[in-house]
């Protein structure tokens, strides 16, 4: 991903990604396929779409709390939900690791506020940012 770092999209809304609110956790069946892969040593999940980098979630580890900080998509894949399918992916992956996940990320925040089946995985100190929940 760092290769196409400089085309990346940060999302800061929910509009950015999906074109609307709903933010859905699964894809319609015609969708593309997507690869979820973990880029450990640099702290980013990247989704792939036909083999090319589509989205990254930056992302820290304090112990078994994962903070996930930030949400890109190359312009080309904006607008077809990869980035929520990343999310929810992300946070089905942290959940089977028995991990919490701490959310700064505006996209994400508004991510899980949409999707309350991830509860169980927030943090319950440091669910979401006060800032992304403010739509700042």
């Amino acid at each position: 991903m760092a290769n196409n770092a400089e085309d990346m999209v940060t999302l800061t809304s929910t509009e950015q990604d999906s074109g609307g609110s709903k933010l859905p956790a699964t894809t319609p069946p015609d969708a593309e396929d997507i690869v979820i892969t973990n880029d450990s040593a640099h702290g980013i999940y990247e989704a792939a779409v036909g083999g090319q980098t589509a989205a990254g979630l930056v992302y820290s580890e304090v112990g078994s709390r994962v903070i996930l900080s930030a949400t890109s998509v190359l312009p080309e894949f904006r607008g077809k939900g990869v980035a929520s399918r990343l999310i929810g992916s992300v946070l089905d992956d942290l959940r089977r690791q028995g991990k919490t996940v701490a959310v700064t990320c505006p996209f994400a925040t508004a991510f899980v506020n949409a999707h309350p089946e991830y509860a169980d995985v927030l943090d319950p100190a440091f669910p979401r940012s006060h800032s992304a929940e403010r739509g700042h």
